[in-house]
């Protein structure tokens, strides 16, 4: 998983000098943050709405995972305008993993 993350950041970093005509992740960059983070709250929203239309018997789910990449996608773009890679972010989820969430959430600073 690590790979495909690192080679999308690769792509993602490369897009930020790229004309922004030139490519959807360079006319987003071209937009600014705040239309970036516009894109991942509308992707957030759909990713909820297809989760929530997933049924019992797996219909749905498709695009769940469609809409979860798309999620993800824009994600790394608003990581990477801020200058945080992926890996940055696994090695969060290393960390806590076999932490109770409980008890991450109780060390968490105010």
């Amino acid at each position: 998983m690590s790979e495909v993350l690192n080679k999308l950041a690769e792509t993602l970093e490369a897009r930020k000098t790229a004309e922004p005509d030139s490519s959807y992740v360079a006319s987003l960059y071209a937009k600014g943050l705040d239309k970036i983070l516009e894109k991942v709250g509308e992707e957030a929203f759909e990713t909820v709405l297809a989760a929530k239309n997933v049924g019992a018997d797996g219909t749905g789910r498709e695009a769940l995972i469609y809409e979860t990449a798309d999620l993800w996608f824009h994600s790394l773009v608003m990581l990477a305008t801020l200058n945080i890679g992926p890996d940055e972010i696994i090695n969060e989820l290393a960390r806590r993993e076999g932490l109770s969430g409980l008890v991450e959430k109780a060390n968490r600073t105010q």
